[in-house]
Parts: structure tokens; sequence; C-alpha cells
């Protein structure tokens, strides 16, 4: 089966920028598409930005412009690259991929300070 690890999250200030990382492991040739999603207390786990294994992109209106998701398939990690972050932008990221089954990496928590 297919594991996810992240890393790359932590306290930035407004207007800086940060780096996810999603490393998969496992199944590898089962995996369809990678997407990023997020979470704040008390608000619904929305997609921040999703790649297919054609390569097609998506991104959430909110992250467009300033959100860019990317792929190594040399070592088989997704990239969620953060610019211009905002307050809003504060959530637990969790990585997920699809394929036969989804999965989820273990959440990664951005903290964006004004």
């Amino acid at each position: 089966q297919v594991q996810l690890v992240e890393s790359g999250g932590g306290l930035v200030q407004a207007g800086g920028s940060l780096r996810l990382s999603c490393a998969a492991s496992g199944s590898i040739s089962s995996i369809n598409a990678m997407g990023w999603f997020r979470q704040a207390p008390g608000k619904q786990r929305e997609l921040v930005a999703g790649i297919t294994s054609g390569g097609e992109i998506n991104y959430a209106d909110s992250v467009k412009g300033r959100f860019t998701i990317s792929r190594d398939n040399a070592v088989n990690t997704v990239y969620l690259q953060m610019n211009s972050l905002k307050p809003e932008d504060t959530a637990v990221y969790y990585c997920n991929a699809d394929g036969g089954n989804q999965v989820w990496g273990q959440g990664t928590l951005v903290n964006v300070s004004s």
C-alpha cells in the first residue's frame, strides 16, 4: 500500500513563504492523483491544490497566484510552494494520494502570524 510522509510546516510571518513536501512510498504505480488539503479548527477540510498523473493541475480560488503544486517523480514527492502567505492560510495541511484507495499523510501545521 501507499504511505505518505509530510514535512515543511511551521510558523511564518504574513507575506512569507513555506514549501511543504509529501514523500510517497509503497505502491507508487497505483496513484492516479495527489493533492493538498487543509483544515482549520471549526472549518471543513478543503482541497487546496491537486495534480493528476497526467500533469493536470487545479487550485482553490483562494490560493491561485500564490501557491504552486509540483512533483518530482524521481523521488516520488509532491510539493506545495506557498508564497505571500496570509493569516487565513493557517491550518493543518494534509497530503492525499488517490488510487484504488485514498491515503492521507499525517498532517503538518502551517501557522501564519500577522
